[in-house]
């Protein structure tokens, strides 16, 4: 049997991985600035989250959500401690885009209303509601289409004002760094401002952190540059390190009821040991602080390259913009200097997501790399 043909794959073929480097079949040794697509916080094969799965896999892998788990209390309660999101309350499930299906049905069971407002170039997720407030009509099923769903300029403060007043949106959902659009964030005044008319208007303030959370932007949540309070709050991602867990934060406002959500996989005992190894690492090694120091040396070699026409996004979520599309960049880091880096849909922007234990060697090493290559480009292209 054949793989249904998903994705344009590159020709590498990862077989292990040791903190911000992965090995191919061959041995070669490659360094990873991707991350996976930011999934990857801690560090491939961390002995903390080995030593944490391998444990929990030996006794209990998985039981339902029907029995006693306090595997997930410890969580929520880590979680808390760490995020500083007193109160809310936790929903486990498996993805992000999974999380972002359950807080848009939450505002909608919250609210009793239909309609969602969401952001250009914004990205929630492939499946049902979250695919119809992502902004590709690519991958838009007519299925997907029915969702009732208004696509806002970012920043555009009167257009969310006048579509609140109508009445009928329960939800407003948006990521405070954009992955996957290319690292554009709103101006404070429009977060702060959303915020407040979505309590004025019985809607709820959705933050999707999937990608910006778990330290990424050098806080636990990038929403929380902000004086906001979202209701409902994303995360996957970084949660696991690779194991599959993602979940929403909800605000203790929203009561919980049997049926309004549910799960056969989310929360299970190997996934929460996955997640406990996570936030035990980031705590400590106090991998926020590495993210800011790490980020400030980034962008101080990053505005010593000429060919750099912007510096995107916060944290280690970071965008390098160009004047050309970065595919064929893209291509000579990979191939050439062994190193992974992302693209978006921006071609223009080249995406930076490393394990949040990253150093300064590395990213020395990337910037020798981008000169290079850059110059590989420039020779091609003439």
């Amino acid at each position: 049997m054949s793989l249904f043909n998903v994705y344009p794959l590159y020709d590498v073929t990862p077989v292990s991985g040791k903190d911000v480097f992965v090995y191919d079949e061959k041995g070669t040794e490659y360094l990873d600035l991707y991350g996976g697509h930011a999934v990857i916080s801690i560090g491939h094969a961390h002995p903390k989250y080995v030593e944490a799965v391998t444990n929990q896999v030996s006794k209990l892998g998985f039981y339902s959500n029907a029995v006693q788990n306090p595997l997930q209390v410890e969580l929520a309660d880590k979680i808390e401690a760490l995020s500083g999101c007193k109160d809310y309350e936790l929903f486990l499930c498996n993805s992000g885009a999974e999380a972002n299906e359950n807080a848009l049905k939450l505002a909608s069971f919250k609210t009793g209303k239909s309609r969602v407002i969401a952001f250009k170039n914004g990205f929630h997720g492939r499946t049902s509601a979250a695919v119809a407030a992502t902004d590709n009509t690519n991958i838009i099923a007519p299925i997907n289409a029915q969702q009732k769903v208004t696509i806002l300029e970012l920043n555009d403060i009167l257009g969310v004002k006048a579509e609140l007043e109508k009445g009928d949106v329960c939800a407003v959902i948006v990521e405070f760094i954009q992955g996957v659009g290319g690292l554009d964030q709103a101006h404070t005044e429009f977060f702060e401002q959303v915020d407040l008319l979505c309590k004025a208007n019985n809607t709820m303030f959705i933050a999707d952190e999937v990608q910006s959370g778990y330290g990424r932007s050098g806080k636990f949540f990038a929403f929380q540059y902000y004086r906001v309070t979202p209701d409902i709050i994303s995360i996957a991602k970084g949660m696991g390190n690779g194991f599959p867990i993602g979940g929403i934060l909800i605000h203790p406002d929203i009561e919980a009821k049997f049926g309004m959500l549910g799960t056969t996989f989310g929360g299970n005992h190997l996934a929460c040991a996955a997640g406990l190894s996570v936030l035990n690492a980031i705590e400590d090694q106090s991998l926020m602080d590495n993210v800011n120091t790490m980020s400030a040396y980034f962008i101080k070699l990053a505005e010593s390259i000429p060919q750099v026409k912007k510096i995107k996004g916060r944290g280690l979520m970071l965008g390098l913009e160009f004047d050309f599309e970065v595919g064929n960049l893209r291509k000579k880091l990979i191939y050439n200097h062994h190193i992974f880096t992302g693209g978006a849909s921006n071609k223009k922007v080249l995406r930076i997501l490393p394990p949040l234990t990253v150093r300064k060697e590395h990213i020395s090493m990337f910037f020798e790399a981008l000169i290079e290559a850059l110059a590989e480009v420039e020779l091609t292209v003439e």
